[in-house]
């Protein structure tokens, strides 16, 4: 993994360890042996980390370009934790670019436990808004993954779309890409698509989901609802990265 800042990498390591913590996405941990000489300036802003002890941070430099808090150290690990020794984490957003080998990562650090799994099912899923069917389908896919409740997508075809309305908002998912919203009537941000999935997941590429706690979502006549788990912490696209620049390379 490497990471570019203010024209230049500034770490490069075949040796980075990732923290998982619950409700955090994962932080990289760079040896400091693999960041570049005079990078990193002591800053007299200190923190104590709640399961990591004692945090010293820096200011990290790189030609013309400074970031404050930029990166940080913990100092007094207890034991359980001595692998982070004498390593050094970079604030996701403060950098210019993370990278694994010669590919951008977007977002965040990919979980290595994360899943994506997606199946056909031929269960009935009606979607309504009032009084108008908004879809009306039997043969959606499934999509579960680690750690939230599963999302139904439906084909455009068994959607009238007509009644959807795009919008400027856009989120980013590191493990399925660009997503664009709909406002269904005076129902706002009620479905999304990922309108050029990442190839590991191109089943759902330009399918549309509905949110149930926005609009009526029944499958085989129950109604779906908001479960636990089910809200996601939600991203634009990374940093200044166009729109373009996010979505999947086009295989040659």
């Amino acid at each position: 993994m490497r990471v570019s800042f203010g024209g230049t990498w500034i770490a490069d390591s075949e040796n980075v360890l990732l923290l998982f913590e619950p409700g955090r996405y994962p932080v990289a941990y760079f040896p400091q042996t693999d960041v570049s000489p005079d990078t990193l300036q002591r800053s007299e802003h200190t923190t104590r980390h709640q399961d990591l002890g004692f945090t010293r941070w820096y200011t990290v430099r790189a030609g013309e370009r400074s970031a404050p808090r930029g990166a940080w150290q913990h100092i007094e690990l207890p034991a359980y934790a001595r692998e982070l020794q004498a390593r050094v984490a970079f604030a996701w957003p403060a950098m210019d670019a993370f990278y694994e080998e010669d590919e951008r990562i977007l977002g965040h650090a990919a979980d290595s436990y994360h899943r994506i799994d997606i199946r056909q099912a031929s269960r009935n899923l009606v979607v309504r808004h009032h009084d108008r069917i908004i879809a009306d389908t039997k043969r959606p896919l499934v999509l579960y993954e680690s750690g939230f409740a599963p999302r139904w997508y439906v084909a455009r075809a068994d959607i009238d779309e007509s009644a959807l309305t795009p919008v400027e908002h856009q989120d980013f998912c590191p493990y399925k890409g660009l997503c664009s919203y709909y406002d269904i009537g005076d129902a706002r941000l009620a479905a999304w698509s990922y309108r050029q999935a990442y190839p590991e997941v191109r089943r759902i590429s330009d399918l549309v989901s509905f949110e149930p706690d926005i609009v009526s979502v029944e499958l085989n006549g129950s109604q779906l609802r908001l479960e636990p788990g089910q809200t996601v912490i939600p991203h634009g696209p990374d940093r200044d990265l166009t729109v373009a620049e996010a979505r999947p390379r086009q295989q040659p």
